[in-house]
């Protein structure tokens, strides 16, 4: 399939009880990772299915929801084209070191989406 689902994460209200809520009920592990200027990032570690991970909700007043991430080969591309179709950037091209890069997009009924290209 050309543009793949390939990361799912969880932005929590509260990361300690989500994360012993799905490793309990699901028997994932995890994984969790300092990360300077933001605090705690938890890997989900599954045996099969896109990665996933955990991390605390950063918008004010913002519930928790699960985001899910489409694999683009030209992220900058994608977004033009995001944002001739009507959508709207919530966070503008971020870098996740010797990985990749990614923008959070609205789409045009406001449902979430993150689109990510990696490093090659």
């Amino acid at each position: 399939m050309a543009n793949p689902f390939t990361y799912l994460e969880l932005h929590s209200t509260d990361t300690a009880r989500a994360k012993s809520f799905y490793t309990e009920l699901f028997g994932w592990k995890s994984k969790d990772t300092a990360v300077p200027g933001f605090g705690a990032y938890t890997e989900i570690q599954m045996e099969e299915g896109p990665g996933a991970g955990l991390m605390a909700q950063q918008e004010p007043g913002g519930r928790s929801a699960w985001l899910a991430y489409i694999k683009v080969p030209k992220l900058d591309e994608t977004v033009a084209r995001a944002q001739k179709l009507g959508a709207s950037v919530l966070v503008p091209r971020t870098e996740i070191k010797d990985v990749g890069w990614f923008v959070i997009l609205a789409d045009p009924t406001g449902a979430r989406v993150g689109v990510f290209e990696q490093k090659r």
